[in-house]
């Protein structure tokens, strides 16, 4: 069995998390910010593809499980404080956020007020059959 050394290496929240910031590989804008317990990084890194950990649903969220927008991993950085974790990967079909957008990071301050600055790809209605 191969060995989890590197798990332990990673300083884990109290409640055993580690935050996580998506990136993607090609153009190097942020996607989304998520959270991880070992066991996501475990399978994560087995699978190739992100599994994050919900902590509303408190279970494992395998990133596009349910709109197909999968995130394929190209590369897993930890931070200098070894609680951060960056993951570099290819969005399968351009769609990171539930809200149909390329990033979940839209919404821009403009002066004293929030303004959406990215416009939506595909209406989430299309995406999530719910």
């Amino acid at each position: 069995m191969p060995s989890e050394n590197w798990l332990s290496k990673i300083n884990w929240s109290e409640q055993g998390l580690i935050p996580v910031i998506a990136q993607e590989a090609n153009t190097g804008k942020v996607l989304m910010f998520a959270w991880m317990n070992a066991e996501a990084l475990k399978l994560t890194v087995e699978k190739g593809e992100v599994i994050y950990w919900s902590r509303s649903r408190q279970k494992l969220w395998h990133k596009g499980e349910e709109s197909g927008h999968t995130q394929k991993v190209i590369d897993i950085f930890l931070d200098c404080d070894e609680d951060v974790l960056l993951i570099t990967v290819e969005q399968t079909g351009g769609i990171a956020c539930h809200t149909g957008r390329q990033s979940c990071f839209f919404q821009k301050l403009d002066r004293d007020e929030w303004v959406v600055a990215a416009p939506v790809i595909k209406n989430p209605e299309e995406i999530y059959h719910t």
